[in-house]
């Protein structure tokens, strides 16, 4: 079996190490099994790319289709145009696509228009919400995948609610978690740790990117005015985004509590999380690593398409307003952390239950 892996954003990376790991496992017992590693360039910052290939052990990808920035359409349709050319010179009898970026549809729609098999990794999984650029890449990549393998028993549901055949809907777990519980033992702490003088248990993480928190500076410099505010006295690291710090430009916040940092590779990231106080968050996929380590997470959005970190885990959903966020915090000051639990299978082998599944195929 030949097997093309897809990888292009910094959530990719993550989720596909864990599954070279399981390919290279199962070809020391003899599998004939073979993969080629496809970097779309989506993102295409050092920080935010080659770092990650580093510290996970991914080997360098066999290519790197270099198709940067644009807009939505300018994306897909460049990783497209790409994708179509490294297939048809590199054939291949499965294209494995992960999570929910564009290039997880972009190559996924690809793979399927020369007749090759598509698995999905992080299947089924919504939102709702359908400005959510990334819940349209949801729906059309699971519209035309052939394996399905999902993080939780309420993705695959969804997934029968399509008209999925459930022969195809595997339950496997996270592939997120593989790799966090793959590296507990190899993170460490970021070089500003000491000058920051950053203790265990006495700081705040944040980490904003999405549009609707970061897109309009007055209201983003609300935000950032109303988490220094409620901090009291609580250092806050922000790992900034390049776009987010070009939106800011070279505003005067005065801020007494938020300390700006570059972005973080993921072992400095893990560190931080692993000894923080609590997280405030736009992403999905921290509120899963936050559920696995037992830190208590507040997502500023209106919907997440991982309420199994909700019901289960420490996330907490707070809305995007600056009110609803003192609110909720203001809570869990006063009555501290709530009871919380890790998701079934979250066990850190879904990667090799992935690949055994294929393997059968």
């Amino acid at each position: 079996m030949k097997i093309t892996l897809v990888t292009g954003a910094r959530p990719n990376f993550i989720k596909i190490a864990p599954i070279i790991k399981a390919i290279e496992k199962k070809q020391n017992e003899g599998a004939t099994i073979s993969y080629r590693l496809v970097h779309t360039g989506q993102h295409y910052d050092k920080n935010l790319s080659d770092t990650f290939f580093e510290e996970l052990n991914i080997p360098k990808p066999n290519s790197n289709l270099e198709v940067k920035s644009g807009s939505q359409a300018e994306q897909t349709g460049a990783i497209m145009i790409a994708f179509e050319k490294e297939l048809q010179q590199n054939p291949c009898d499965l294209v494995l696509v992960v999570g929910d970026v564009n290039s997880t549809m972009a190559c996924a729609i690809v793979a399927k228009k020369q007749n090759i098999k598509v698995a999905h990794v992080e299947a089924g999984i919504r939102s709702g919400d359908m400005t959510m650029p990334e819940e349209i890449n949801r729906i059309v990549t699971d519209s035309i995948t052939d394996y399905f393998f999902t993080t939780s028993t309420l993705a695959s549901e969804n997934l029968l609610k399509y008209g999925v055949d459930p022969a195809n809907i595997h339950f496997v777990g996270n592939v997120m978690i593989d790799t966090l519980y793959q590296n507990l033992d190899r993170i460490f702490e970021p070089i500003f740790w000491n000058e920051f003088e950053l203790e265990t248990r006495n700081y705040i993480i944040l980490t904003l990117h999405r549009p609707s928190n970061v897109d309009q500076e007055q209201s983003l410099i609300k935000l950032l005015q109303g988490i220094d505010k409620m901090a009291d006295g609580k250092k806050v690291i922000f790992p900034i985004h390049p776009r987010t710090k070009a939106i800011l430009g070279e505003t005067n916040l005065e801020l007494k509590n938020i300390l700006f940092v570059e972005p973080q590779g993921y072992l400095n990231f893990m560190y931080l999380i692993k000894n923080s106080f609590a997280v405030i968050t736009d992403s999905g996929g921290i509120s899963e690593e936050t559920t696995v380590m037992g830190i208590p997470c507040f997502t500023m959005r209106n919907n997440t398409e991982r309420p199994e970190t909700q019901s289960i885990g420490t996330n907490t959903l707070v809305g995007t307003s600056i009110e609803n966020l003192e609110k909720l915090f203001g809570e869990f000051l006063k009555n501290g952390k709530r009871k919380a639990g890790i998701p079934e299978l979250w066990d850190g082998k879904a990667s090799e239950r992935i690949i055994d599944i294929l393997l059968q195929k």
